[in-house]
């Protein structure tokens, strides 16, 4: 059984080391995707990844990246699930994550703080102020709802002139 756990967290930390392949600055771990790390009676590593919005193409490679890390480190049998319950949610980013998005010039997501239940409509334009990360300043622009990949949009600095990304909170 000390084995077993030993090898759980071993497991574990491997896998949370795995950058993510749009956000290579961020590992599954700060984005909040790593879910599980468990092994089964037959010794399998079962790795649970969250995928951050349906139909997310970098779900593939992340399931590679975990397999690949397991396997180089000696799991023999590795199984990757898709986690779907709950849904991601931009408020899993860690503390780190966010601090490691704004070090390379891309606006952290707000947290949602959504209370349990249904969500409410609201038609009204949703009016949301982000800071911009390399001066800080909350007067800013958003120039396009996408940017490079689905989860992110393009943002303008009105102070400093600056163009950077911010990852859409979900």
């Amino acid at each position: 059984m000390v084995t077993v756990l030993a090898d759980v967290r071993r497991a574990r930390q491997i896998a949370e080391q795995v950058p993510d392949p749009e956000l290579p600055m961020l590992t599954l771990a700060d984005l909040g995707v790593l879910r599980t790390v468990t092994i089964e009676g037959d010794g399998t590593v079962v790795a649970g990844l969250t995928p951050t919005y349906s139909g997310c193409p970098a779900m593939a490679e992340m399931r590679a990246g975990v397999a690949a890390r397991l396997r180089d480190a000696g799991f023999d049998r590795v199984k990757i699930r898709t986690v779907l319950d709950p849904p991601w949610t931009s408020d899993w980013i860690t503390p780190a994550g966010r601090r490691k998005l704004a070090a390379h010039g891309i606006a952290p997501p707000t947290t949602s703080r959504r209370p349990a239940g249904p969500v409410p409509l609201n038609l009204s334009p949703t009016r949301r102020t982000v800071a911009c990360p390399r001066c800080g300043s909350a007067d800013t622009e958003e120039t396009s709802r996408f940017a490079a990949t689905s989860c992110k949009a393009l943002w303008r600095c009105l102070a400093c002139r600056e163009p950077f990304e911010y990852v859409k909170e979900i």
